[in-house]
């Protein structure tokens, strides 16, 4: 929940631009907030370690001229130094105050300068998405089905749509039972930056949705999740922490590794089974996977050990 009482007037226009024009999802526009408002708190305190209770209320767009590109950077070096942050946590802040400094000057015409207009963003080194196994993902769903979780047929499709479609976190909570043509096998989700597609479901996807619907609580439920595909113990849409939770506690007793797989590892996961073994097309898996660059879809192009050992076995020179 965003504070606008807490924000200078030039923030919550910020925001709202991102609201009504932009049509920015609310989490895009929440992380919006919470990046620049702990920039103008730095800025304010005078670049301090102490800055997070700074109150940036009464901040005037007559101080926000005064920012210059090297303020940005200690800021950035300080998130790297002090707060040790990840590079892609600082690429993130920096995106935030590039699009902020980009509407104070284009678009509100409120600043002439853009200090922000020569930033750069940190230096990504790519990494290989950390994924289950084949026999993981086979695990994890056996274990899901255990008949002492009363919540056992929810929780099971929902790992299996996770494992089966590749869709993101928000996408599956947000998902009503109107969004699903069970006639065509396919439902609607809102995805990243407020966008509408098309997700496929497999036997499996459908067998577990209509599964669990015959278990899904038929009354006293909470008058705005009726339409919810998933419910919570208080009859209400389940939240993006209860779903956390349920995998975190299925990938426990799976004897999975939870420091190294979460919710978002199960996407991973998705996309990586349907390219090593389903030979899927990298643009039918970026259609799927709902990517704006094919860019990012490459990463689940990585292969594994024994690929590698593979090809190093064809090599014809590999008998001589």
């Amino acid at each position: 929940m965003i504070n606008r009482d807490e924000n200078p007037d030039f923030l919550n226009s910020f925001l709202d631009y991102n609201i009504t024009i932009l049509n920015k999802s609310p989490n895009t526009v929440k992380e919006y907030n919470y990046d620049i408002a702990n920039f103008l708190k730095f800025i304010k305190s005078g670049k301090t370690n102490n800055f997070k209770e700074v109150d940036i209320a009464t901040m005037t767009i007559e101080q926000i001229k005064e920012i210059t590109l090297d303020d940005i950077h200690s800021y950035i070096a300080y998130m790297a130094t002090v707060l040790k942050s990840k590079p892609t946590t600082r690429a993130r802040k920096v995106s935030s105050i590039k699009v902020f400094f980009y509407f104070l000057a284009r678009k509100a015409k409120l600043i002439d300068n853009n200090p922000a207009q020569y930033l750069e963003t940190p230096k990504l080194g790519k990494r290989i998405p950390k994924y289950l196994s084949l026999d993981e993902s086979k695990k994890l769903l056996e274990v899901c089905q255990d008949i002492n979780n009363r919540n056992n047929k929810r929780d099971f499709a929902i790992t299996t749509l996770f494992l089966n479609c590749g869709m993101r976190l928000s996408e599956l909570v947000g998902i009503n039972i109107s969004h699903i043509n069970f006639s065509e096998c396919k439902l609607n989700v809102i995805g990243k930056g407020n966008k509408e597609r098309t997700i496929y479901l497999n036997k499996a996807c459908l067998n577990a949705i209509n599964d669990y619907l015959e278990y899904r609580p038929k009354t006293n439920i909470k008058y705005d999740s009726k339409d919810a595909l998933f419910l919570s113990e208080r009859k209400e849409r389940i939240s993006n922490r209860t779903v956390q939770a349920i995998i975190k506690k299925e990938l426990l007793k799976a004897g999975l590794d939870i420091t190294k797989y979460s919710v978002h590892k199960l996407r991973h996961t998705a996309a990586t089974l349907m390219y090593q073994y389903g030979e899927v097309d990298i643009r039918a898996l970026q259609e799927l996977l709902g990517h704006e660059s094919i860019a990012t879809t490459e990463i689940y192009t990585h292969v594994d050990n024994v690929q590698v050992r593979n090809a190093v076995e064809s090599n014809p020179l590999a008998n001589l």
